[in-house]
C-alpha cells in the first residue's frame, strides 16, 4: 500500500496542477464605474477594465463597464446595490456614503488634510478599518481613490471662508456641511449632477467640488469665483460583491489586487497633476482640456490656514465622533489621529 502511493504520488501532483489550471475563473464582471465626466473615468478607470485587467488575466476576465451617473445612478446607492448583488464591481464617492455611517468620512473629514500627501497617508492608515467594515456589508474593498482638491465656486465674491456666513453651499457629505456650519454658511446636500442649474439662477450661492471636476461639469457657467483653499479631497472607493469576489479563483484575485494597486498608484499621480490644471481651466490659464473658462482666481489669506485648522478641531471633529460613535473614534485616534 505505501509503495503503491509513492509510484502514484507524481500522477497525483500533475493532476492537480492541471485541475488548478483548468479551474481559473473565466468571464465578465459587471462593473460600475466612478463618475463618468471625469478625466479620471475617461482616462484611467475605463482603459483599466477595457484593456488591463484583460491583459493581466489572459483574457479570462473581461467587464461590462459603466460609470453610475450614465446608469441613472445618483452616487449614494452604489454601495448598497454592490452588496445586495445587483452588479460585481462597485465605485463611488465615500462622502456620499457618510449618511448610511460616518465611519465613511473618516479619512476625508473637511479640513483634516492640508495637501493630498497627507490625506494618501491618512487613507493608507485608515483602510484596514473600512475593509472590515465593508465586509460587514459584504463587499471586498479593493481600492481606495480621490480627486483633486475641493474648493468652493462662489457666484458673488468671496475672499475668505468668513465670507461663508448666510451663503447657501453645496456640500457632498456631513462634515463638508458641519465646516461650512462653522462659519454660518448653510450645507445644502446636492447631488453632483443636479448643482449645475441651482448655481447658475442662484438657488445656491456656492458649490464644493474638484478642481478640474468642476470645470468638466461647467460649474463656471454660473460661479464666478474659484476659492482656491482645499477642504478635502473627495475620497472614494471601489469594491467587489463579496459572493462575486469568492466565485473567483485564487490566481484572478492576486492579479486583480496587483492591478488595483496600479491603478490607485496612477489616480494618485493623475490628481497631482490635474490640481493646478483645475485651477488654470477654470481661470482663464493654459487647459489642455477645453477653452479656458474665466472665473476669478482667489488665492486664500494666510489667516484662513488656522481658520480651516480651527473649524475642523471645534466643529467637524466634534460632530462627526459623536456621529460615528465611541468605537470608531477609538480606532481613528489610533491609526489617523
Amino acid at each position: 500500500m505505501k509503495i503503491a502511493y509513492k509510484m502514484a504520488l507524481p500522477a497525483l501532483v500533475a493532476l492537480a496542477a492541471t485541475m488548478a489550471a483548468q479551474a481559473q475563473t473565466k468571464g465578465t464582471l459587471q462593473v460600475v464605474g466612478n463618475l463618468g465626466i471625469t478625466t479620471q473615468s475617461k482616462e484611467l478607470e475605463a482603459p483599466f477594465w477595457a484593456q488591463k485587467v484583460p491583459a493581466a488575466t489572459d483574457g479570462r476576465i473581461t467587464a461590462n463597464f459603466k460609470p453610475w451617473n450614465e446608469m441613472g445612478l445618483k452616487g449614494p446607492e452604489v454601495m448598497k446595490m454592490l452588496g445586495q448583488g445587483v452588479f460585481d464591481v462597485g465605485t463611488t464617492q465615500l462622502g456620499f456614503l457618510a449618511g448610511d455611517n460616518a465611519i465613511n468620512d473618516a479619512t476625508d473629514l473637511a479640513g483634516l488634510s492640508p495637501d493630498i500627501e497627507t490625506f494618501h497617508k491618512v487613507s493608507a492608515a485608515f483602510r484596514p478599518t473600512l475593509e472590515k467594515y465593508y465586509e460587514t456589508q459584504k463587499i471586498k474593498v479593493l481600492g481606495m481613490f480621490s480627486y483633486q482638491a475641493q474648493v468652493l465656486f462662489c457666484r458673488n465674491e468671496i475672499k475668505s471662508l468668513a465670507d461663508l456666513k448666510g451663503r447657501k453651499v453645496r456640500t457632498s457629505g456631513a462634515s463638508q456641511a458641519d465646516f461650512v456650519g462653522y462659519f454660518g454658511g448653510s450645507g445644502v446636500n446636492m447631488n453632483f449632477g443636479d448643482v449645475q442649474q441651482p448655481l447658475q439662477s442662484g438657488v445656491i450661492d456656492c458649490a464644493i467640488t474638484g478642481t478640474l471636476g468642476g470645470y468638466k461639469a461647467k460649474w463656471y457657467d454660473g460661479a464666478r469665483y474659484l476659492f482656491a483653499l482645499p477642504i478635502n479631497w473627495g475620497a472614494g472607493l471601489s469594491g467587489a460583491n463579496v459572493a462575486s469576489w469568492r466565485k473567483l479563483d485564487a490566481d484572478t484575485q492576486k492579479i486583480l489586487q496587483v492591478e488595483y494597486a496600479k491603478l490607485e498608484k496612477a489616480i494618485y499621480e493623475q490628481n497631482v497633476r490635474e490640481n493646478d490644471l483645475g485651477l488654470a481651466c477654470n481661470t482663464g490659464g493654459t487647459c489642455s482640456e477645453g477653452p479656458a473658462a474665466k472665473m476669478v482666481l482667489v488665492q486664500p489669506p494666510a489667516g484662513d490656514v488656522e481658520l480651516r485648522k480651527k473649524a475642523l478641531v471645534e466643529q467637524v471633529l466634534p460632530r462627526w465622533a459623536a456621529r460615528c460613535g465611541a468605537a470608531c473614534v477609538k480606532t481613528w485616534n489610533e491609526t489617523v489621529g
